[in-house]
């Protein structure tokens, strides 16, 4: 996978402001000229974290997948049918009555078993599981994207319209609940358009470059303790290629052909410390 070292060089710039909460800009993106899909996700946490890459073997009834997170909770990830999802924090809400949160590994669960965003939808109903504190944004390989959000105890489905959907802190049908308007979501949005009038062409680099103004350089707390952005997710669905860049750190990224991953046959962990 070498080939896609070039892709990384200037993927990540530390633009924007330095924001103090836990924030996840979420990017599913199809390139209209080729109908290439592409996934991006910045995850902003403690930096001591812990964080690290899950790769989970194809079984009787269950994907290959991978995902990435820490404490064995998969904060998103992606799984041989293309299959894509994050989350991103949100203001707290009331839980649906008769729904609950799913305990164990959600995220690997739904990896484990969905090939489809209609087929994520059901399967969410059927567990009747919901969130009050953050939203879902579900993208697979045919095209097909929403972000799944809970408000005042009901599910809301919003499904993308155009060639994109971005999901960051706010509630999309409730901005008033609090975290909008939000630079982040202003900035990838921008730089979208800026990329499509462009005549250069639409790549896994470019889309990536996307999120210069949504990333968080590394600030200190009063306590000490180091926050910001603690890794950056890039996805080519389409050709089934990741790379991932821990804080910030291009000299760090990691590069995966995620077919090969999902035909070696094997579970293993990468490390992102």
């Amino acid at each position: 996978m070498r080939t896609l070292k070039p892709i990384i060089l200037s993927i990540i710039f530390v633009l924007g402001y330095v924001y103090t909460s836990y924030a996840c800009p979420i990017l599913y993106y199809i390139d209209k000229g080729t109908g290439k899909i592409y996934a991006v996700n910045s995850e902003d946490f403690w930096l001591d974290a812990g964080a690290y890459i899950q790769i989970e073997k194809k079984s009787k009834d269950k994907l290959a997948r991978l995902w990435y997170g820490w404490d064995n909770f998969a904060q998103g990830g992606i799984n041989s049918a293309g299959l894509f999802f994050d989350v991103a924090v949100t203001p707290e809400q009331e839980m649906p009555q008769g729904y609950d949160l799913i305990k164990g590994n959600i995220g690997d669960k739904l990896l484990s078993e969905i090939s489809t965003v209609e087929q994520a939808i059901e399967w969410m109903e059927k567990e009747k599981f919901a969130v009050h504190q953050s939203h879902f944004l579900i993208g697979d390989a045919s095209g097909n994207a929403v972000i799944v959000e809970w408000i005042d105890g009901k599910k809301h489905i919003i499904r993308m319209e155009g060639n994109s959907l971005i999901a960051t802190n706010y509630l999309i049908n409730a901005p008033e609940e609090g975290g909008f308007p939000c630079y982040r979501f202003e900035s990838i949005q921008e730089r979208i358009a800026a990329l499509e009038s462009s005549d250069g062409a639409i790549t896994l680099k470019s889309v990536g470059q996307t999120f210069e103004g949504a990333v968080v350089p590394m600030y200190l707390m009063e306590n000490g303790k180091k926050g910001g952005t603690l890794y950056t997710s890039f996805f080519d669905i389409a050709d089934m290629k990741m790379v991932l860049v821990p804080k910030l750190d291009n000299s760090k990224a990691i590069v995966l052909d995620l077919k090969e991953e999902f035909e070696k046959g094997k579970k293993r962990r990468i490390d992102l410390e």
